[in-house]
Formats: C-alpha cells, sequence, structure tokens
C-alpha cells in the first residue's frame, strides 16, 4: 500500500483535514461531523477528529497537533468569542472555517444557524399562548451561540414588553443536562412566577425537565419548555420536546465547502454564512395555568 506520510513529503500535501469538536457526547455533533467528513471525503480528503471536552487547553493542544500531522485545513466547532489558539490559525495556520461557534473578531469565516429567528419565533408563540414571565437559562458567556440566543430572547421579549412580557436571563458552565438542572432548580426557586423556560439547547431543556419533577411541577401544565438545537430522540420524549430545529447536517457540508474553496484559492465572504431554523411545536408548551397568567 502506498504510504501516506512519505507521499505528504514528497507532494508537500497530506490530503488531510482536521475536524475539532467539544464533545464527544452531544447528539448534535453527530450530524454535523457527518456532513463535514462526506464532503470532504467526496473531495478526496480524510478527517482526522479531535475532542475537547470544552476546555481551551485541550483545543489548543488538538490544533496543534493536528497541525503537527500537516492537516491541510480545520473545521472548528469549539471557537469562543476570544480563543487565542482559533485565533491565531487566521494569520499562521492552515486554512480554517469555524462552525456553529464564532469569533468576536470574525477572523474567520463562520457557519452558523440562524439562532435569532428561531428564538424570536420561540418567543412568539409562547406569548401568542398567554405566557407573560419568561425565563432563559442558557451557557456560558464566553461563546457566541450563548450570546446570540441571549441577545435575543431579550430583544424578543422587548417587542412585547408593553403587554406585560418580561424575561429573566441565566447563565450555567455549560450546555449539559447537569446545568440545566442547576439553574431549573435556582429559577423555579427564585421565580416561581415564571410559566415558560426558553432553553439554550435541548440538552438544558431535559434539565429543566429533571428539575420541573423535583418540584413537583409538570410540563407543560405548570410550565413551558423550549429547547434548542432538536437533537436525536427530543420527539421521543413525554411530553415531546418544542424546539428550533437546525439544519445539523447542513451546517457539516456547508463548512466543508467553503473549507474547500479556501483551499482552492476562493475569497471568503465577510459576514457568516447562516442557515435556516424552524420552530418545531411539539407538547411540552401549552398556554399558562390560570393562576399564574398575571
Amino acid at each position: 500500500m502506498p504510504d501516506p506520510a512519505a507521499r505528504s513529503l514528497r507532494t508537500r500535501r497530506s490530503g488531510l483535514v482536521g475536524v475539532v469538536i467539544p464533545d464527544l457526547t452531544n447528539p448534535v455533533l453527530a450530524p454535523i461531523v457527518q456532513g463535514a467528513e462526506e464532503t470532504l471525503r467526496a473531495a478526496g480528503f480524510g478527517c482526522l477528529l479531535a475532542d475537547t471536552d470544552n476546555d481551551p487547553a485541550r483545543e489548543e493542544a488538538a490544533i496543534a497537533e493536528l497541525e503537527a500531522r500537516r492537516c491541510e485545513g480545520l473545521v472548528i466547532a469549539t471557537a469562543r468569542r476570544r480563543s487565542p489558539a482559533v485565533e491565531r490559525l487566521a494569520k499562521h495556520g492552515p486554512a480554517a472555517v469555524l462552525v456553529t461557534r464564532g469569533l468576536d473578531t470574525g477572523a474567520l469565516p463562520l457557519v452558523a444557524a440562524d439562532d435569532a429567528h428561531g428564538v424570536a419565533a420561540a418567543v412568539r408563540h409562547l406569548v401568542a399562548l398567554g405566557h407573560r414571565h419568561l425565563a432563559h437559562l442558557t451557557g456560558p458567556r464566553d461563546l457566541s451561540t450563548t450570546a446570540r440566543r441571549a441577545r435575543a430572547v431579550r430583544e424578543s421579549a422587548k417587542a412585547f414588553e408593553r403587554s406585560g412580557v418580561d424575561v429573566v436571563v441565566r447563565h450555567g458552565a455549560g450546555f449539559t443536562i447537569a446545568d440545566g438542572r442547576r439553574l431549573g432548580r435556582a429559577l423555579l426557586s427564585a421565580h416561581p412566577e415564571v410559566t415558560a423556560i426558553v432553553a439554550g439547547n435541548d440538552m438544558i431543556a431535559l434539565g429543566c425537565l429533571d428539575a420541573m419533577a423535583e418540584a413537583g411541577l409538570r410540563c407543560p401544565e405548570d410550565v413551558s419548555l423550549v429547547g434548542h438545537n432538536d437533537m436525536p430522540f427530543v420527539d421521543r420524549l413525554e411530553p415531546a420536546l418544542t424546539t428550533v430545529a437546525i439544519p445539523q447536517r447542513a451546517l457539516g457540508v456547508r463548512a466543508a465547502e467553503v473549507l474547500l474553496g479556501r483551499l482552492a484559492g476562493e475569497a471568503v465572504a465577510p459576514e457568516p454564512l447562516v442557515l435556516p431554523t424552524e420552530l418545531v411545536v411539539r407538547g411540552s408548551t401549552a398556554p399558562p395555568p390560570a393562576a399564574r397568567r398575571s
């Protein structure tokens, strides 16, 4: 069989692309990686996958290792709003494309879902059902996904301010079930007036369901719940989760396509490539209980 290491030394091309993800256990990432891998494979590239477990030090080490393995480009889903290891790639590293999470500097191209549109649709849906006291439980402040979704919730709720709509926003350490459980417990204790929760993602929403059950509250009879991402199997929950669906596989496909364009020398558009989202209404949202409508 041909020796790929020897061939890369001869041709100065490895035929490899690195894919860096924040959490291998997150079900949303599988379709994103699959879409990127299939697109890159069709173009003749193999993929090396690195999981950082949301650790900046591991992210830096993973990027360095992929560079050492002579990857021709990187697809990165781990970027924080300020990520020195990722920002360095814009000046000194191989071609890189960000997916879902972007940099504040905009130094690298980003492919992301239209979170603002989806969150606004979720808020409108809850207000139309009669909810006036909302909450948004979300992830770390240093992620662009957190910032986009929190800003959209605040702006959407403010549009209904004259109707008495208000929103409480709370940030957690991550986008996990455990974070959702902790945030949910604190929220339900401190703000019993809240009748609807917009979760930062579906994992946080699952944790909120646990917190509701611990507090003796039912979903949606007592508290309505909206997730984000439409990860696999949330339609099988009881109740099935209302959520903002993002085009998971398409995000990976488009990120790979942008990277292939960069490797071919194509100019990169300065604005993020934003893919559409859709609110999927299921059983976890309903009108608020009469005693808590005001």
